[in-house]
């Protein structure tokens, strides 16, 4: 009867071992593209410092590096925001949740993910779709004509590339709540000691 009892958390680990698995694999994709795509705000200063170089000194300008400017704005806003919630680094109205206990955060970020943020992530792409789809059916070019970037229907899916990546994020966040809940791990994203070996 005891060995059973003590067999029990090994049996809960194994259950959420598939979901321990994604929540993993999310956090490293979104890590991945966070500390990759990040490098795009220094070639943003590089870029704009060119630009303002060129304009006031040598009196020339270049339509295709504004907007290379304006595109990499977009992709660390919207491309890093799963590396951003990854890292708790969203703005938050916080009224008691610094003061609470990691089980309380836990329950609060579990009941977030499924009440607020899953549902801005699928109405952002059932209202989004529509919009770069029509883009993509023309290829979207840049207004400028050909001084500009061609691109625009790219610039555009990162509109649901943003819902998607924070949407797993989200995922990723209430599982990794739910196993802290659970016991199975200590802090988000760290397995309780007793739990990190089972098979």
């Amino acid at each position: 009867m005891g060995g059973a009892a003590h067999a029990a958390p090994p049996l809960v680990c194994l259950d959420m071992k598939p979901l321990l698995q994604f929540a993993r694999a999310t956090d490293a994709l979104n890590e991945y593209l966070g500390r990759v795509l990040s490098w795009m705000t220094l070639a943003m200063v590089l870029f704009i410092f060119v630009l303002v170089l060129m304009r006031y000194v040598f009196g020339l300008g270049s339509t295709k590096m504004q907007e290379a400017v304006l595109y990499m704005h977009s992709i660390v806003f919207l491309a890093c925001a799963g590396y951003t919630l990854l890292h708790n680094g969203h703005v938050r109205c916080d009224i008691f949740y610094s003061a609470a206990t990691p089980r309380r955060k836990a329950l609060i970020d579990l009941v977030g993910v499924f009440v607020f943020l899953l549902p801005t992530c699928i109405l952002i792409v059932w209202v989004g779709w529509p919009y770069v789809k029509a883009s993509w059916a023309v290829l979207e070019g840049s207004i400028e004509g050909a001084m500009g970037i061609h691109g625009v229907y790219l610039l555009k899916s990162l509109i649901l590339a943003f819902a998607g990546l924070v949407g797993l994020q989200g995922i990723s966040l209430a599982i990794h709540s739910a196993l802290l809940l659970a016991g199975v791990e200590t802090t988000r994203g760290t397995l309780d000691e007793k739990h990190r070996n089972a098979p």
